[in-house]
């Protein structure tokens, strides 16, 4: 419930986070935890103690965006691993050898990474690559967005967004609305299972899925989809999804879908400005 950058979702208590990590270690599964907001200097002191809360519960790795506190737990937990959260913005080759000249393991790259430029980051770096495939995107550079934070006094970067993307405006030309549609900010969701091949191809890590304000039901359903999408690949040499799949991922949340920024869309294919929401199917 600390230093998270979704503060509005129900988020784990100490005591459920310690549970998770015992359990998933019995199945061989990584626990990551964010503690990727910016942090003030009043709270440094307990952005501390929670690091040493979890190291001490054999968390396998921090996500962090603040690079004072990266710095910090470097020298006091040195066996701590630390992974740059996208909220950094890791978007070019000098980021990239930046956050691993820092001793981070790995760096979830910006949305906005193309694979040309993951291909250079793979071919001049040895950290890890974790690359986001599926789930809600932001419509300002990843990390980087003030829009909440200036209009509405609720920063993206210390885990309270108020998505002014999501809402509905006008577009005013000499006084005249010329459009019909509200959502002109509001960003399809992401989903790249049918373009994993050039990823996997590439030897990317990890790939990242969002949904921390997700029901758990889609949280299952998307991640039993791309298992089923990465197995395949490596099983027989190409995806296998159905359009039965599709459907069942559209039905569980979608805003419309988009491969956003990897193979360089166009613009017009990534806004979705019917309505912000779930679409479901007909």
């Amino acid at each position: 419930k600390f230093f998270g950058a979704r503060n509005f979702a129900m988020n784990f208590t100490d005591e459920e986070i310690v549970e998770a990590i015992k359990y998933a270690h019995l199945y061989g599964v990584k626990v990551y935890v964010t503690m990727n907001t910016l942090v003030y200097e009043t709270e440094t002191e307990n952005f501390i103690k929670y690091a040493e809360f979890l190291h001490k519960n054999n968390v396998d790795a921090i996500i962090i965006q603040d690079i004072g506190m990266m710095d910090v737990l470097r020298k006091m937990y040195p066996n701590l691993e630390l992974h740059a959260s996208t909220q950094m913005h890791i978007h070019n080759v000098e980021g990239v050898k930046l956050v691993e000249s820092l001793g981070l393991k790995r760096t979830v790259v910006a949305r906005e990474t193309s694979i040309n430029l993951l291909k250079e980051m793979k071919e001049n770096s040895n950290i890890e690559l974790e690359v986001f495939v599926q789930g809600a995107l932001c419509v300002s550079y990843s990390g980087q967005c003030l829009m909440s934070s200036l209009l509405n006094g609720r920063s993206g970067n210390r885990g309270t967004c108020s998505q002014c993307c999501r809402m509905p405006y006008d577009l005013i030309v000499d006084n005249q609305k010329i459009q019909a549609e509200k959502y002109l900010l509001s960003p399809k969701d992401l989903n790249c299972l049918n373009y994993l091949e050039p990823l996997l191809e590439l030897g990317i890590d990890s790939l990242k899925i969002e949904g921390r304000m997700k029901r758990k039901e889609y949280v299952y359903m998307v991640v039993k989809l791309y298992r089923k999408a990465i197995d395949s690949y490596f099983d027989t040499g190409y995806i296998h999804i159905t359009e039965q799949d599709l459907i069942e991922l559209k039905k569980i949340f979608n805003r419309g879908f988009t491969k956003g920024f990897l193979n360089h869309e166009k613009s017009s294919d990534f806004i979705h400005s019917i309505r912000p929401n779930h679409m479901g199917i007909e």
